[in-house]
């Protein structure tokens, strides 16, 4: 039948055009269902061209001849959102691939919310139709990582591609009649410049340079904060500083979020750098973690090691090592305040070590002298807010002293309810002298360094 009597057709009044889409979803998942089941499996694998293309015709010759019609909807743009309801991956399709989402929230299968690059969370109007919907969806978007989520295992963490990273939670973790609750993290390669970072006011120019400086000429830097506060993007702002002809070596957790080599107009590399992911598997034979690829990195003479997070004792401890041995490292680790990052690194390293707390803490104060800070504030802003020089751990008692901080004034509220925050950072203190050796001895400047060795003074 030619498409013009098909829309002819679709597009005359009939009792079916009362129904709602979820009434039209139920019954036609209900006749394929019944009839096709083995094709919407194909299609649902996402690599059965065929599969897909034939049920997608059925389908349209389905809803066709149930003379189903929605306001604001053709039989092709009917025929699409079906189809990934049934076979894709729902409404979640086009906002885990819209520019400007960093997350999606499924706190329950009609609770859905959005996070945008820009910190902003926002609840969007698309829903499930039911629990078990918001479930087989999910399930789909497992499947095509090759995990499987059920009773026996109901809370997973999987990659959908290379740059999307998926937590799921079901019953009998959470309610049943919440369906499922999932993150999915649309983990983005960090570009960012410094002139970015300057008008944004996440941190200073000195403050930068000073950093810059670290990593350079060997002082290894540690960025703690919590998730969403902004720890990637300077490290990897720092990273894409690392001078081309010193070798850097990365190490990520599932996604590559940094993209680091540099290459001139014909497309030639200009500088020396090998990322590497790891491999996750239940079987230890087969297991990839960090601390395994540590190991490796050693071996292969990296002036620069960037650890994308410190999340085990193992790594900890390694990182640390590697520090200690000779290697700048540059890490990212979750914790509350510079003071504490200290702490939290030794409770990292306690769990797998039974080693004493002075001992770890004078590792890692050894390991890590530069310490940094960032937070996303109430207005979403983000701010690096402290950074320290920790210079020794003696009779339980940390010895560091802060360099540069962001000082909040206040918090102001306009007519929309908007918050804006009024603060600037302060140059607080100079760093050792011990530090300042470092630094000459593994190649700086005395007019590099003049630039930090400027009495403390108010900057903005």
């Amino acid at each position: 039948m030619p498409m013009s009597n098909l829309n002819d057709i679709f597009f005359t009044p009939a009792a079916n055009q009362e129904l709602t889409y979820d009434q039209v979803l139920e019954d036609v998942q209900r006749y394929f269902a019944e009839n096709h089941a083995s094709t919407i499996a194909e299609a649902g694998e996402g690599n059965a061209e065929r599969a897909t293309s034939l049920l997608k015709e059925l389908m349209e010759h389905y809803i066709v001849k149930r003379k189903y019609a929605l306001d604001g909807l053709s039989t092709k743009e009917l025929c699409s959102k079906l189809y990934e309801d049934m076979a894709g991956y729902s409404f979640l399709k086009k906002w885990i691939y819209k520019p400007g989402v960093e997350e999606v929230n499924i706190n329950a299968y009609n609770d859905i919310e959005v996070i945008e690059s820009s910190g902003r969370s926002i609840k969007i109007p698309d829903k499930f139709s039911s629990p078990q919907h918001a479930i087989d969806v999910i399930r789909r978007m497992l499947n095509a990582c090759g995990m499987v989520i059920d009773d026996t295992m109901p809370s997973i963490v999987g990659f959908l591609d290379k740059n999307i990273r998926i937590s799921v939670d079901k019953t009998p973790i959470v309610d049943a009649d919440v369906g499922v609750n999932a993150s999915i993290r649309i983990v983005n390669q960090q570009t960012v410049s410094e002139e970015k970072l300057l008008n944004s006011g996440s941190a200073t120019a000195e403050m930068l340079h000073f950093l810059t400086a670290c990593i350079r000429y060997g002082v290894s830097v540690c960025i703690a904060g919590s998730t969403g506060s902004g720890k990637t993007t300077i490290m990897a702002w720092l990273l894409s500083n690392v001078p081309n002809n010193r070798r850097l070596i990365t190490i990520e957790e599932g996604s590559r979020e940094f993209d680091l080599i540099k290459r001139d107009a014909q497309g030639n590399i200009l500088n020396s750098v090998v990322h590497l992911l790891t491999r996750p598997s239940e079987n230890p034979a087969l297991n990839i973690n960090q601390d395994f690829l540590l190991e490796r990195v050693l071996r292969k003479h990296p002036d620069v090691i960037g650890v994308g997070e410190m999340r085990s004792a193992a790594e900890s401890l390694s990182a640390a090592e590697s520090s200690r041995t000779g290697h700048t490292v540059c890490t990212t680790i979750h914790s509350n305040s510079c003071n504490s990052t200290y702490r939290r690194m030794m409770t990292l390293a306690k769990r797998k070590y039974n080693m004493d707390d002075s001992i770890l803490m004078q590792i890692m104060v050894e390991a890590y002298p530069i310490i940094v800070f960032t937070k996303q504030l109430e207005d979403r802003s983000r701010k690096i807010m402290e950074i320290i020089e920790g210079e020794d751990y003696q009779d339980g008692r940390l010895i560091a002293h802060s360099l540069y901080k962001y000082e909040v004034e206040d918090n102001v509220t306009d007519d929309r309810g908007e918050t804006r925050v009024v603060g600037h950072h302060k140059k607080i203190g100079l760093i050792s002298d011990s530090l300042k050796k470092r630094l000459l001895d593994n190649g700086i400047s005395n007019k590099e360094l003049e630039e930090f060795m400027q009495p403390p003074k108010e900057v903005s």
